[in-house]
């Protein structure tokens, strides 16, 4: 059926050059772009910063540097960026305020759900010469705790047995290093850009332990002709909405199927490691730096601890979007006092970076509004972040002899997240998790036992280094925050450690003033 006479155009190429005033669009020849870069992992995510970036970078000094978007997992791309020839609108939201913006720096999209052969045949192609991604944390199949590929891992399994039909992501990789060792030779440097410390270690490790299980010098091979830089990103992208769609045909009069909604703020720290040329990204205001653990360490454990502390206790709080839980006086209070007094001693001096300061900003970027970031979906995987975010400072803390009251309340609340999904516990919520079936197996056989859930849960130690889990402090704290997580009112419990702590603050003050 055709459409109605009045109904809205769709954006695309024949498109740009009539779009309204308000809607800023690239300004470079996009006939002219060819590909150089190859993403794994075309999300919200990506089409809000390395495709902004790169978008900037092309109108600063055009080069060969287009992008070819991959899906290896849902959703398809065909219907909606393929449609629209890799054009999307950027939504820039804050509060009250709209800033448009159509990127032009993905030339084509390739879906590569049912097969890794047409993924393979991007990757291995001697005009990319850089590939990056955002699968996830859980895509590199790695163990949480220790960075280790996990060779028990069934996608990890298949591909080992059927090398040339891979479907994880360093199966897929691998081959289509073998592949470029076989075809041409050229090198190629591979860029995480995903939300896990020292990244770059993390997918060069996976990549190379896959082959070194495939033999024929292969990993030998990838040492001296791949690089695995590690990155720090930052820029909120919830996932989009219906009304998010629907706003772009109200306000600018087109329709777009593949709109990304962010944040006005957005970084971009990448190590210096490349195997080969990289683009200019720094000219579009991504910095180049010889070590991104100062800045990783600050990222994550203020701005993601943070958020990761409010989804899950918001949950728990009956709240739906960051900026309530942030909004709530209780959580406000709890999530400040827990970055300023448990968090920032754990950093390294960051340059340029005053950590009071970057508090402060990180908990006013999860004020906003306009960000309709849903907890629940921050709370997604949260078994693969929490090492970063909450274990790794927790575990700094213990080290220093300091408390850890506050910081072990966000760890009990991912478990009391998983927990109350159960069976047990009636289906609370509907969970996204690689560890929520063992969470619900648990729950099941213990019930409301926190000393018995605690127990079990800090035994995954996929999860929970067995050294941290068998500490005696660690697990006090860990237990006696879950049992009042798990009662009638858990805010009582978040309210119970901010009182503890200020009677150690001011035990401390008073042995310190004798």
């Amino acid at each position: 059926m055709n459409a109605a006479p009045n109904s809205p155009e769709t954006l695309g190429p024949a498109l740009l050059d009539r779009l309204p005033s308000a809607v800023q669009t690239p300004s470079y020849d996009r006939a002219a772009l060819t590909p150089g870069i190859a993403h794994l992992g075309v999300g919200a995510f990506h089409r809000c910063h390395q495709a902004e970036y790169t978008d900037d970078l092309l109108s600063l000094q055009f080069d060969r540097w287009g992008i070819v978007g991959i899906n290896i997992r849902p959703p398809r791309l065909a219907d909606t960026l393929g449609r629209q020839g890799g054009l999307y609108t950027r939504l820039i939201r804050e509060n009250s305020h709209v800033e448009a913006r159509v990127i032009g720096s993905i030339v084509e999209v390739v879906d590569s759900q049912d097969s890794a052969a047409p993924a393979l045949d991007v990757l291995a192609s001697p005009d990319i010469e850089l590939v990056t991604m955002t699968v996830t944390e859980k895509g590199y199949c790695h163990i949480p705790s220790s960075g280790a590929l996990d060779l028990g891992h069934p996608d990890i399994v298949h591909d080992l047995a059927n090398p040339q039909a891979p479907r994880s992501v360093p199966g897929i990789l691998t081959r289509a290093l073998e592949l470029r060792r076989a075809t041409h030779g050229r090198k190629l440097t591979l860029l995480s850009c995903d939300n896990i410390p020292t990244n770059g270690v993390i997918l060069e490790n996976v990549v190379r332990t896959f082959a070194e299980r495939r033999g024929n010098g292969l990993a030998d091979w990838i040492a001296a002709n791949a690089a695995f830089p590690s990155a720090m990103v930052d820029r909120i992208a919830p996932a989009v909405t219906q009304d998010d769609l629907d706003s772009v045909e109200q306000w600018f009069g087109y329709r777009d199927a593949a709109v990304a909604v962010g944040e006005p703020f957005r970084q971009w720290v990448i190590e210096k490691k490349f195997a080969g040329r990289m683009p200019r990204w720094d000219l579009a205001g991504a910095t180049f730096v010889e070590d991104v653990t100062p800045f990783e360490h600050l990222k994550m454990r203020v701005l993601n601890g943070a958020q990761t502390t409010l989804a899950t206790l918001g949950v728990l709080a009956g709240l739906e979007h960051t900026f309530d839980a942030v909004a709530d006086p209780l959580l406000s209070v709890f999530v400040h006092r827990m970055l300023v007094e448990e968090t920032l001693p754990t950093l390294m001096p960051v340059p340029g970076m005053e950590p009071l300061a970057y508090v402060e900003q990180s908990l006013g970027r999860l004020r906003n509004t306009a960000i309709r970031h849903r907890n629940h979906q921050i709370a997604t995987d949260g078994s693969q972040k929490i090492v970063q975010r909450l274990l790794n400072p927790i575990r700094d803390r213990l080290r220093q002899g300091q408390g850890i009251d506050l910081l072990s309340v966000p760890v009990a609340g991912w478990m009391a997240y998983l927990v109350q999904a159960s069976a047990r516990f009636g289906k609370r919520w509907p969970v996204s998790d690689p560890y929520a079936g063992k969470v619900a197996e648990i729950a099941d056989m213990t019930g409301r036992d926190a000393p018995a859930l605690a127990c079990a849960i800090l035994a995954i130690d996929t999860i929970f280094d067995p050294g941290l889990a068998a500490n005696a402090t660690f697990r006090e704290a860990v237990t006696s925050a879950l049992g009042a997580l798990l009662s009638d009112d858990p805010m009582a419990g978040v309210r119970h450690s901010l009182e503890q702590d200020e009677i150690a603050r001011l035990k401390r003050s008073k042995q310190s003033a004798l």
